[in-house]
C-alpha cells in the first residue's frame, strides 16, 4: 500500500514549495536524526554507567563478606551500599524513559516530514520507502502497541528489572538482620519487594508510553 491510498493520502499541493521552505525542511529532517541519535546515547551511556556501579558495588560487598567473614560489616555496608544503587537505579530508570519519549517524539516529527517530502514529490514513491500514515512509525523501530513484554525490550525496562533486583537485595538483607539471620524471611521479603517494585516500574513507563500514543501523528487521522 503507498500514500496514494485514497484513505492515507495527504491533498496534492496546487503549486510547488517554496525553496526557503524546502532548506528548513530538510534541516530539520537532519537536526532531528542527530537528536535521535544523541537520545540513544544517553541511554545506552547512563545505562552503562549505571550498570558497571552495580558491577562495582557488588563486587566489594564480596570483598566485604570474605573479610568480614558475613559479620556486622558486612550488613552495615550492604544496608548502605544497596539502597544507594537502587536509588541510582530509579534515577536512571526514570532519565532512560524520558530518553525514549523523547526519542518518540523526534521520530514523529520525522515521519510528518516524509509525508512532506510524499505531498510535494510524488514521483519519489518508487524510491523512498512509502507507507501509509499509520504504518510511518513502525518502518522507523517504534511498535504501536507492543504488547506486555514490550516494556522489557527497552533501556528503561532492563534498568528497571536490574533496580527491581537490587532493592528487593537490600529488603531481604534488612529481614535478615531484623529476623536473627532467617533465610527463609530473606529470600521471602526480597522476592516480595522485587516483584512489586518490578510491576510498578514497569507500569509507570507502560503509563507514559500510552500518555504519548494518542497523540495524533497527523491531524485528518
Amino acid at each position: 500500500m503507498s500514500d496514494h491510498d485514497p484513505n492515507n493520502s495527504i491533498e496534492q499541493p496546487d503549486s510547488s514549495p517554496h525553496p526557503a521552505a524546502i532548506t528548513f525542511v530538510t534541516t530539520e529532517h537532519f537536526t532531528l536524526q542527530g537528536a535521535r541519535s544523541q537520545t540513544i546515547a544517553e541511554s545506552t551511556g547512563r545505562a552503562g554507567m549505571f550498570l558497571s556501579a552495580v558491577s562495582g558495588g557488588l563486587v566489594a560487598l564480596g570483598l566485604v563478606a570474605t573479610a568480614s567473614n558475613v559479620g556486622a560489616a558486612f550488613y552495615a555496608f550492604g544496608l548502605i551500599l544497596l539502597p544507594t544503587l537502587s536509588f541510582v537505579g530509579l534515577v536512571t530508570f526514570d532519565r532512560a524513559l524520558q530518553s525514549g519519549v523523547e526519542d518518540h517524539g523526534y521520530t514523529r516529527r520525522i515521519a510528518r516530514l516524509r509525508a512532506y517530502y510524499f505531498q510535494y514529490a510524488p514521483e519519489l514513491v518508487g524510491y523512498l520507502l512509502s507507507v501509509p500514515q499509520t504504518e510511518r512509525l513502525r518502518i522507523q523501530g517504534l511498535r504501536s502497541g507492543g504488547g506486555r513484554g514490550q516494556g522489557f525490550l527497552t533501556v528503561a525496562g532492563m534498568v528497571a528489572v536490574v533496580t527491581a533486583v537490587l532493592v528487593g537485595s537490600a529488603a531481604g538483607l534488612l529481614a535478615a538482620v531484623v529476623s536473627g539471620h532467617s533465610l527463609v524471611a530473606a529470600l521471602v521479603a526480597g522476592v516480595l519487594v522485587a516483584v512489586v517494585a518490578l510491576l510498578c516500574l514497569l507500569r509507570y513507563q507502560r503509563s507514559a508510553w500510552q500518555r504519548i500514543s494518542i497523540t495524533r501523528l497527523f491531524p485528518g487521522e
